[in-house]
C-alpha cells in the first residue's frame, strides 16, 4: 500500500520567497513552474539540518561520498555505471548545458533541438552564440510524441551542425525515449560527426508502467561520445539548493568542460546542496517511489476531468515528468491567447506551448506536481474558460517565462 500522506500536505509556500507562488498575484493558482509543491523527504530534510547545526557553511569541498552516491544510485536503479573520474559537478543542468556548448562548440554551430522542447535550450545555445536547428517532433495516431527520423537525418547532414541536445524524459511531451529511439538518434549522430548532450534532469520522475534508459547505456561506443547532464534537483525537489552533474567518459570533453565551468564561474557549489544529494540518492527511493505513483495518479484525475468535460482537448500520453501537455489547436487560438485567457478569466498560470520552440503553438503545460485537492480546483477553475475558447479572444498579455 503506498502512503500518499507526505504529498497530501498542504505546505504554505506564498510568502516564503517562492519563484512559483510569488511571482503572481494572491488570487492566482500557480501551474506554470516546474517545481514541486511537495517537502522534500524526510532523510533529506533531516540532512539538512544536521548541516545547519554545524553553523558553517565555508567553500565546499565535495567529498567522495558524493561520488559515491551518484554512482551508487545509477547503478542500482539504472544499471549505468559510473566511473568517479567521468563527474563534473555544477550548480545546476542549465549551467551544465551552456558549459558544454561553450566547450565542444563553436560560434555558429549548427545544434539540433528535437521541438517543442525545453525553453533554456535555447537561450543557452543562442547565448553561447550557436544556431539553433529545430526538428520538429510528430505525434502518433496514439497521441506520442515520435522522431521525424527523415527531418532528424537530413538536419544531421548538414555540416555545420555539430551537437544535438536530447531530453530525456521529454518536456514538455512527456516521452521517456526507447532505447531504439536512443540508437536512431545516436547512430545517426555518429555517422555524421555530431555530438550528443543528454538532459536526463527529470530520468526519476517515469510513471509506473513506463521505463527510463540511459543514454550512457544504450551502446559503449555511443556512450563514450555522448555527455550527460543530470541532477536530483526536479526529482526531489531540491532545485534551489544548486546542484548537478556532467558525465563524460571523453577525458578531452572533461577538459574542455572544466575550462568552461571556469570561464562561466558555476565550478563551486553549496554544502547544502551536496548534502542532499546524499542523503538523496542513498535514503529516499521508496519516497521517490511513491511520488511518481502520486503524480500518475493526479494526470489520471486530470485527464478523466478532460474525457467528460472537455473531449475536444486531447491530453498527450504521460511516460514521465509532472507536466501535462494539453492539445489547445482546435479552438484556433494562439498559445499565449489561451494562456492569458486562463490568467485572466481562470485565475489560473499555466505555460504558453510557444515557449518551447514553433512546434509548440496551440499547446498548454500544466505542471501535475502539487497536491490533489489542488489539482482539482485548478479543474474546476479552467474547466468553464476551455469549454468557451474559441469564439473570442483576449489581447495578450505579458506572459511570464519560466523553466
Amino acid at each position: 500500500m503506498v502512503d500518499f500522506t507526505p504529498f497530501e500536505r498542504m505546505t504554505a509556500r506564498r510568502g516564503s520567497g517562492c519563484y512559483k507562488w510569488d511571482m503572481v498575484p494572491d488570487d492566482v493558482l500557480p501551474a506554470w513552474v516546474a517545481d514541486m509543491d511537495f517537502e522534500v523527504a524526510p532523510a533529506i530534510k533531516e540532512a539538512l539540518m544536521r548541516r545547519v547545526e554545524h553553523g558553517v557553511f565555508g567553500y565546499e569541498l565535495v567529498p567522495e561520498a558524493y561520488y559515491d552516491a551518484v554512482i551508487g544510485w545509477f547503478a542500482r536503479r539504472h544499471g549505468w555505471h559510473i566511473d568517479r573520474e567521468w563527474i563534473r559537478y555544477t550548480t545546476g543542468v542549465v549551467p551544465a548545458l551552456s558549459a558544454v556548448i561553450k566547450a565542444l562548440a563553436r560560434p555558429g554551430d549548427g545544434i539540433v533541438l528535437l521541438t517543442p522542447v525545453y525553453n533554456c535550450f535555447f537561450s543557452s545555445v543562442r547565448n553561447n552564440g550557436c544556431q539553433v536547428v529545430e526538428v520538429p517532433l510528430t505525434i502518433d495516431n496514439n497521441g506520442f510524441y515520435r522522431i521525424d527520423r527523415a527531418a532528424l537525418t537530413a538536419a544531421l547532414a548538414v555540416p555545420t551542425t555539430t551537437m544535438l541536445i536530447v531530453c530525456n524524459p521529454h518536456n514538455p511531451g512527456g516521452r521517456v525515449w526507447t532505447r531504439d529511439e536512443l540508437l536512431f538518434l545516436g547512430n545517426s549522430c555518429r555517422d555524421n560527426g555530431v555530438v550528443v548532450v543528454s538532459d536526463e534532469i527529470h530520468c526519476e520522475l517515469v510513471m509506473p508502467g513506463s521505463h527510463y534508459t540511459p543514454y550512457a547505456t544504450i551502446d559503449a561506443g555511443l556512450a563514450r561520445d555522448a555527455v550527460v547532464c543530470c541532477s536530483p534537483g526536479k526529482s526531489f525537489n531540491t532545485a534551489g539548493l544548486q546542484v548537478a552533474n556532467i558525465i563524460t567518459q571523453r577525458e578531452d570533453y572533461r577538459a574542455a568542460i572544466e575550462r568552461a565551468l571556469n570561464i562561466n564561474e558555476v565550478c563551486d557549489v553549496n554544502p547544502l546542496g551536496v548534502d542532499a544529494l546524499i542523503a538523496a540518492y542513498n535514503e529516499c527511493e521508496q519516497w521517490l517511489d511513491a511520488l511518481n505513483y502520486y503524480i500518475k495518479a493526479n494526470y489520471e484525475c486530470l485527464v478523466g476531468h478532460f474525457k467528460e468535460h472537455l473531449p475536444r482537448y486531447k491530453v498527450m500520453p504521460l511516460e514521465g515528468t509532472y507536466l501535462a501537455w494539453v492539445d489547445c489547436r482546435h479552438t484556433g487560438l494562439s498559445s499565449d491567447e489561451i494562456t492569458a485567457r486562463l490568467l485572466t478569466e481562470a485565475r489560473v498560470l499555466v505555460n504558453s506551448g510557444t515557449m518551447y520552440g514553433a512546434a509548440g503553438e496551440g499547446f498548454i503545460r500544466i505542471n501535475l506536481a502539487t497536491q490533489r485537492a489542488r489539482v482539482e480546483e485548478l479543474l474546476q477553475r479552467i474547466t468553464p474558460v476551455l469549454h468557451d475558447l474559441g469564439c473570442s479572444s483576449l489581447p495578450i498579455g505579458e506572459v511570464i517565462g519560466s523553466e
